[in-house]
């Protein structure tokens, strides 16, 4: 069985893809409505997975999946496979205590429009007239005052006049006192009412809350996946021991468990596995119709852990397991240049920056073993594990603070070369330009990135052809904000370039023909800076090695 998280599909899930794409086609003809309404949903994208299984008798079969749900039919559509657990019965606890949940969002919003907005409506009008009643007494007050004042200050008024106004004044702030405690005795039954009808919204809301706490927590606990033992846990016993604790929303509904639950079920061994995208991208997403992808791993990967249990699965290309793929990192990194305050580090591609989860080897491992403990060598910033080019490491604490304060301050110039999937010309994207893209991760999908105009952080990236070489176009990107695979999600979006680089496994095409691209074409190949420790101007320069 193929790792799903990191994989090439073999032949066999290659020509089943094609004949679903097939019989999908084929709907677009169909009278019944039902058919069209499925075509226009998976055109609109949507994740369809194929799985390749061998009964006892050593027969093989196909099974398909569409991740989710979908609007027209929820769970259930002829020709795929069935859920893992189908909530969604009309008759079923999940339908009956989800319309109690509706009901109760109908009554909020009622109480709030009505006894609520009523309560809080006549304690504003009662207020007013209650706060008029003060003003107009305190406006008598004010004029009594300035009269008194007048008085005064022609000197005319006599000891007993004088003590008479200072009663006058006396009396007057008493009962502006008195008039208020009236007031505010007034306002106390509306006040009241008010508070209660407060209350009454808040504990309708926490009985709701309350209740579709419990409901998904029964779904998860009934959400039961098998493993190849036969073996079976819930989605909450799962995520238990996971760092999330709780599964996220859809857990389980993607196709891969689908597939997988499918062919257990039926007493099938998996053999092969594949997921692709069909249909248009969602908003912010980089997808390509018609590409294979790994399987998400926020939902899917503690899923797909449990059931995986009992297969024997394959080593994912390159002994990785991140979805980030590449060719591994045979190359040996190279040090192009050296101070008492920095190095520059020749990178290959496949090759880590810093140490990641895995066992994998990274530059920052490499400098220290090189250096030694003494030297305090430090990487100062990162380029993705499948690129390559320079790299900066620094000597000490103070050298890294200053190298740090030049990329904070964007004062490091840096070009990267990549190699884009088509020809720009024909594709009508202009030959020099600037791209402007709010990035965020998806975190359910990590480490992809998207584009996300609404929470997303400011990326900035110039650009420039240099020339159209057998189908590809060659580019300069001078990025001027550091964002995780900023170049790479610039070039692959359909509201940047729409063209994916060469090798990208992420964002682009994943193969040419049937064979692996051996490399992400994306190289740092330039790096200038003036260094504050001698006010030097440096600038590196590393040949393109594709």
């Amino acid at each position: 069985m193929n790792n799903p998280f990191d994989y090439i599909p073999d032949a066999a899930c290659r020509e089943a893809y094609g004949q679903l794409c097939a019989r999908i086609r084929a709907l677009d003809d169909s009278p019944r409505p039902e058919d069209a309404a499925f075509c226009r949903e998976l055109e609109a994208g949507k994740m369809l997975g194929v799985l390749i299984a061998a009964d006892p008798q050593g027969t093989r079969h196909t099974l398909y999946a569409f991740s989710g749900q979908l609007g027209s039919g929820g769970f259930l559509r002829e020709g795929f496979v069935e859920p893992v657990f189908d909530y969604l019965r009309p008759d079923g606890h999940f339908k009956t205590r989800e319309a109690d949940i509706s009901r109760q969002n109908r009554e909020i919003s009622a109480y709030a429009a009505g006894p609520l907005a009523e309560a809080r409506s006549e304690y504003a009008r009662h207020k007013e007239e209650a706060d008029a009643e003060v003003a107009r007494y305190k406006e008598q007050c004010r004029i009594s005052k300035t009269l008194r004042d007048a008085r005064r200050a022609t000197g005319e008024a006599d000891e007993a006049e004088l003590a008479a106004m200072i009663r006058q004044s006396q009396h007057e702030k008493a009962e502006l006192h008195r008039l208020r405690r009236r007031m505010a005795a007034t306002l106390e039954p509306y006040a009241a009412r008010l508070e209660a009808a407060r209350t009454r919204l808040e504990e309708m809301k926490e009985r709701r809350r309350r209740d579709s706490e419990e409901l998904q927590q029964w779904l998860f606990d009934h959400t039961q996946l098998l493993n190849a033992r036969g073996e079976s846990r819930s989605l909450s016993q799962i995520f238990s021991a996971t760092p999330l604790r709780v599964p996220p929303s859809g857990a389980g509904e993607c196709c891969a468990p689908k597939l997988l639950q499918g062919a257990y079920r039926r007493g099938w061994h998996p053999l092969a596995m594949a997921e692709y995208w069909y249909g248009r991208p969602k908003e912010g997403e980089v997808r390509i119709a018609g590409e294979h992808y790994p399987a998400c791993r926020g939902k899917c990967l503690p899923v797909l852990g449990w059931m995986m249990q009992g297969l024997d699965v394959e080593e994912s290309p390159g002994g990785k397991s991140s979805g980030e793929g590449g060719a591994g990192a045979a190359l040996q990194p190279e040090v192009v240049y050296e101070n008492r305050w920095f190095c520059v580090v020749s990178k290959p591609s496949g090759m880590l920056s810093v140490p990641g989860k895995g066992r994998s080897l990274s530059v920052q491992q490499w400098l220290a073993d090189r250096y030694g403990a003494a030297r305090m060598v430090k990487v100062a910033h990162r380029l993705d594990q499948d690129t390559s080019g320079l790299l900066i490491a620094t000597f000490g604490p103070e050298a890294y603070r200053r190298m740090q304060a030049l990329f904070a301050t964007r004062r490091v110039k840096k070009e990267y070369e990549a190699l884009l999937e088509g020809d720009y010309r024909a594709l009508g994207v202009p030959q020099q330009g600037h791209i402007s893209l709010p990035l965020s991760p998806d975190w359910l999908d990590r480490p992809r990135q998207r584009v996300d105009h609404t929470a997303g952080k400011q990326a900035e990236t110039d650009y420039e052809f240099i020339s159209v070489e057998e189908g590809y176009s060659r580019v300069t990107m001078r990025p001027l904000t550091g964002r995780t695979h900023q170049l790479r999600v610039h070039a692959a979006s359909t509201e940047g370039l729409g063209m994916p680089m060469a090798g990208d496994r992420l964002y682009g095409l994943k193969t040419v023909g049937t064979a692996p691209v051996r490399r992400l074409c994306l190289h740092a190949r330039s790096i200038s800076f003036t260094f504050p420790a001698d006010g030097c101007d440096y600038r590196f320069e590393l040949p393109v090695p594709f």
